[in-house]
């Protein structure tokens, strides 16, 4: 399936049904989620490697992910009722494989990467994820956590930011003796879903990064 077709697939993932403002829950669009899924592809990064879907929200970004061979997905949610909407998700958009979904806090996850009884090899782990940015009050710094998850379990990450981060991101993964491989400039593109938002549709101007982490 190439990137067209996977753009297709994933348009049939469905957002939130209720989302949470302080959880910024906004769907990651399907054209940007097959183009950060084919670029992890086209590294090697995907195929025989378990792939980690951090704030996984209703699938999009692992399921992508299970149209390109991995060992193993799987999506980690703090939201009950997101992670009810990634299962349906999963039956409408049918990947070849399966996806294990998981009610965590996704800065603290609960994975052992150094555990290979349960198949975990942090070598071997890519994390994709579309973090939340910590534009909201009691949020601030959430993608920093969610960065310091990604080093400490996957030996490689792909991540959504906010305009501006390169950095923030920059310096975080040189901290963790990382180093920023990628980074690309994307839109958001997002329908109105909170009472701030004071358009019918929003874009937002963000940045993807692919870090090896050290």
């Amino acid at each position: 399936m190439d990137k067209a077709a996977l753009e297709r697939r994933l348009s049939h993932v469905s957002g939130f049904r209720d989302p949470r403002v302080e959880l910024e829950q906004y769907p990651t669009p399907a054209d940007l989620a097959a183009h950060l899924v084919h670029l992890a592809d086209v590294q090697g990064d995907l195929a025989g490697r378990t792939v980690v879907d951090l704030g996984t929200g209703t699938g999009m970004l692992a399921l992508g992910a299970a149209f390109r061979g991995p060992a193993r997905v799987l999506g980690l949610d703090r939201d009950p009722g997101a992670l009810s909407q990634a299962r349906e998700n999963e039956r409408r958009v049918e990947p070849p494989e399966a996806i294990d979904w998981l009610l965590a806090d996704a800065t603290r996850a609960p994975l052992c990467p150094s555990d290979s009884s349960a198949g975990l090899d942090r070598e071997e782990t890519t994390v994709l994820m579309n973090p939340p940015f910590g534009a909201q009050t009691g949020n601030e710094h959430a993608d920093r956590a969610f960065l310091a998850t990604a080093s400490e379990v996957a030996g490689v990450s792909y991540s959504i930011h906010n305009a501006g981060s390169q950095d923030f991101v920059e310096a975080f993964a040189d901290d963790e003796e990382g180093e920023v491989t990628h980074a690309f400039r994307a839109d958001l593109d997002l329908p109105r879903r909170f009472d701030h938002q004071t358009s019918e549709r929003e874009t937002i101007d963000a940045e993807v990064f692919r870090i090896r982490w050290g």
